[in-house]
């Protein structure tokens, strides 16, 4: 799976907005367009090289880049259970070396494993729509 691939994938879920920047994906659930900057959060991301804040994936490699998803706390748990993992492993689905705690998993170079992630972006797509409606049932 090539991050084309992927990225062409993240644009069809409808009312979600890919933003690109340094070469790295973002999907964004912003049905109208109009959320402002502070609001725009991704439910799946794809990374393509280390930066900063961010290096333990090794991602500086050539050819690699790493699927990010965004999960329900309970789905999150399912998915990867607690244990210790190889953080630069390629086709492994793990927990986001930073956004662990937050319900992220992620997959360097998706291939065995395309068809779980992309059930997984189902899921997380769907989460993305539950917390934009709620939110916007909140502000009214």
């Amino acid at each position: 799976m090539d991050i084309e691939h992927i990225r062409q994938e993240l644009a069809t879920f409808q009312g979600s907005r890919i933003v690109e920047a340094n070469g790295d994906v973002f999907a964004i659930y912003d049905p109208r367009g109009d959320l402002p900057p502070q609001r725009q959060m991704p439910w799946a991301t794809i990374v393509t090289s280390d930066n900063p804040y961010d290096d333990t994936s090794n991602l500086d490699r050539p050819g690699v880049f790493r699927l990010n998803i965004g999960l329900t706390r309970d789905r999150f748990k399912e998915v990867v259970p607690d244990g210790d993992y190889d953080v630069t492993a390629l086709d492994v689905l793990f927990p986001h070396p930073l956004y662990g705690g937050q319900h992220w998993v992620c997959v360097i170079n998706p291939d065995e494993t395309w068809p779980q992630a992309r059930k997984l972006l189902d899921e997380a797509y769907e989460f993305a729509v539950r917390k934009f409606d709620n939110a916007e049932r909140r502000r009214r």
